[in-house]
């Protein structure tokens, strides 16, 4: 009797308390809404290119906008006002993340820095990463790593304009910035590496990548483990493990490699700055770093540091290709700077080519590497262009439909760089027409060395040689179909006949 009675009770006050929820959320003006299918809420409005589908619904029902992935409250922010309002008015009350399962275990239980929900200890992390792994001083020192790998693409190029064959410079991009990041984060040579395949390299961060952007019922159905079947049977737990156990197989071998006994370095790399944190406990504060930690890290610089960077210049070298004018235009600018008798490319160079980094703002704009910034999840009750948003609901802001606003930008499906000529917009996180890397205290901390990468790298494509196209192509041709969950590539890869002229 005495059970029963308490169970009418338990029952009673969780209804009253869903009751008081509804009640008070429907007082609430939320944002507006796409009809939703029981249970599984809007997933069905969600296509092969989640950016694209979340840009196709924002323009019918509004850029703060409501969906249901499942069980769990999404809204999906379509415009620069509304994108202000989360990644600087309420940043701090909505730069949490939500624990997903992806992300929780390939940074071994949230050891990172990206997908790591907001406190204490990612506030200590951060800083560290900021002031030790990311800072200037840091970037600047392996300043002629980049431009040894730069010459070293550059050679390789030059090999194949010799016969005048077609390169995949899909493949010699990814390569450049898998190159530099493997020396400057993990001390390894990408080309002479005794444990590191280049072919396994690039299709590890596909699957990784792939692994993360994919939809997983265990996040979007947390109930009595139904979710977590659901992904069992259809192989999703499979596929996030496979991808754990490659990573961590190589992670764990650089850093065996960095603790080995009689190692030859010429630089102190990211591995390294790493292992001496750990070494110097007392001097860092309350964060208690580990091998966890630096495997935590190594993930965001493996996914982060080598396919956006490619990405990028992969889409910017399309568009000029597409566009021979605008390719000739670049060209002229750069080599009446630099010269006609350079043998290398320094990153002082740089500098010198207004119109290069005109170029890439445009290809930011146009062409985002990643368009959904990494999700975001409130801790506090906010309001959004005057909407009700709740505690614990996440927050995707929309940054390639924002860069294809035509509120925002004259033809905005144009690439046209000039449209920077006088513009004070720049990709550092306070424009928010603009957000290749996000803003607040989110904002990606390896932009300086991204940035690096992208421009030299392209300096020296556009300086050296000349681009025609395969025979039997015109630059109609070329096409710009898109490929991709988590970053977006050029769904076909990118061919072009080098032509060296300097």
């Amino acid at each position: 009797m005495a059970i029963s009675l308490l169970c009418f009770c338990l029952i009673t006050l969780v209804t009253l308390i869903l009751f008081e929820k509804k009640i008070k959320q429907s007082k609430w003006n939320l944002p507006p809404s796409p009809p939703k299918f029981p249970v599984i809420g809007n997933l069905h409005q969600i296509g092969g290119l989640p950016h694209r589908s979340l840009e196709r619904l924002a323009r019918k029902y509004g850029p703060v906008m409501l969906l249901h992935f499942g069980f769990v409250p999404v809204v999906v922010v379509s415009s620069r006002e509304a994108a202000e309002e989360v990644l600087r008015t309420h940043d701090l009350d909505c730069c949490s993340r939500p624990k997903l399962v992806g992300t929780r275990l390939l940074s071994r239980d949230f050891k990172d820095i990206a997908f790591t929900p907001y406190g204490e200890e990612w506030k200590e992390r951060r800083k560290l990463a900021v002031r030790e792994l990311f800072c200037l001083k840091k970037v600047q020192s392996f300043r002629y790593i980049r431009e040894e790998e730069c010459n070293f693409m550059v050679k390789k190029l030059s090999e194949s304009a010799v016969c005048r064959s077609p390169v995949d410079l899909s493949k010699a991009l990814f390569w450049l910035t898998a190159s530099i990041l493997f020396r400057v984060a993990l001390g390894q040579n990408f080309n002479e590496s005794k444990f590191i395949d280049k072919e396994k390299i690039e299709e590890l961060v596909f699957e990784a990548e792939t692994a993360l952007g994919s939809f997983t019922c265990s996040d979007s159905f947390p109930v009595a483990g139904l979710g977590w079947l659901v992904d069992w049977l259809s192989g999703q737990h499979k596929r996030l493990n496979d991808v754990f156990f490659k990573l961590d197989d190589l992670f764990q071998r650089v850093i065996d490699d960095h603790l080995s006994t009689g190692r030859s370095k010429d630089h102190q790399d990211i591995v390294d700055s790493m292992l001496d944190m750990i070494h110097k406990q007392g001097q860092n504060g309350s964060l208690n770093l580990t091998v966890d930690h630096i495997r935590g890290v190594l993930l965001n610089i493996f996914l982060a540091g080598i396919d956006t960077g490619a990405i990028t210049m992969i889409w910017a070298m399309t568009e000029l290709a597409r566009n021979p004018n605008l390719m000739k235009k670049v060209q002229r600018e750069i080599r009446d700077a630099l010269g006609n008798n350079k043998k290398t490319i320094t990153e002082e160079d740089v500098e010198k080519v207004p119109y290069l980094k005109m170029v890439i703002k445009e290809t930011f704009r146009l062409h985002h590497a990643v368009p959904l910034l990494l999700p975001r999840e409130t801790m506090v009750h906010i309001k959004v262009q005057g909407y009700n948003i709740p505690p614990k609901t996440q927050i995707l802001v929309n940054a390639g439909a924002i860069g294809r606003d035509p509120k925002l930008w004259t033809n905005p499906e144009e690439f046209n760089p000039e449209r920077f000529i006088n513009s004070p917009v720049d990709y550092r996180g306070q424009y928010f027409e603009l957000l290749p890397f996000g803003s607040g205290r989110r904002i990606c901390p390896g932009m300086p060395m991204g940035m690096a990468t992208v421009e030299l790298g392209l300096l020296n494509l556009l300086y050296f040689f000349d681009w025609s196209l395969p025979d039997g192509m015109t630059h109609e041709d070329i096409d710009t179909e898109e490929a991709g969950t988590l970053t977006i590539v050029k769904k076909v890869p990118l061919k072009l006949v080098p032509i060296r002229v300097m």
